[in-house]
């Protein structure tokens, strides 16, 4: 059974780079502070995973979609107290597109406080296919890529990048399907 993905319409296709436009959709995200980019994008994983299986106040089970997005967080976060911790900047924001026909008002509120529904505006991006492990190397790699491939088109990146990644964890690695993706200004 094939998991469902939000539409969108290609502008540029080369290769493994494609320019996109989503539609505005829904998403369930968690903040993770600090850590590696595979460290966050499992914790992140299971606070949302625990949302959609049942983690909500009407215990409702949502069905999971693709793609699972994870960026860094560039927000600053104040330090509180009695807390012998801060939060820095290099945090990262992990993310689940909710199916496509749910809104605000229709998903259930999840038990975590951890875990926050909003929806996220309409997007025209660049995007970098690539198969193979999710990795703090790799992410970087690919980044560069895009945006090597963006600055030879006169097509200008605004925001942090993201990874979105499309297969379950038990997917053999090489048969993974990632995307890097960076919004496109102008």
């Amino acid at each position: 059974m094939a998991v469902k993905e939000p539409p969108f319409t290609v502008e540029i296709h080369e290769d493994t780079f494609d320019v996109r436009r989503y539609p505005t959709r829904v998403v369930a995200e968690t903040r993770v502070a600090g850590g590696s980019f595979a460290a966050a994008g499992n914790e992140g994983f299971r606070r949302l995973a625990g949302y959609i299986f049942g983690g909500n106040r009407i215990r409702k089970t949502i069905a999971m979609t693709a793609p699972v997005g994870e960026r860094r967080d560039s927000r600053k976060l104040a330090m509180t107290a009695p807390v012998g911790e801060r939060s820095e900047d290099g945090g990262w924001v992990v993310t689940f597109t909710m199916p496509l026909g749910e809104t605000l008002e229709s998903l259930p509120v999840p038990d975590d406080a951890r875990v926050t529904l909003h929806e996220a505006p309409a997007a025209r991006v660049a995007v970098h296919r690539f198969s193979g492990r999710w990795t703090d190397g790799k992410y970087a790699e690919k980044t560069a890529a895009l945006r090597a491939w963006m600055g030879a088109r006169g097509l200008v990146a605004v925001g942090e990048p993201e990874v979105n990644r499309y297969d379950p964890p038990w997917t053999p690695w090489f048969l993974r399907r990632n995307e890097v993706w960076l919004n496109v200004g102008g």
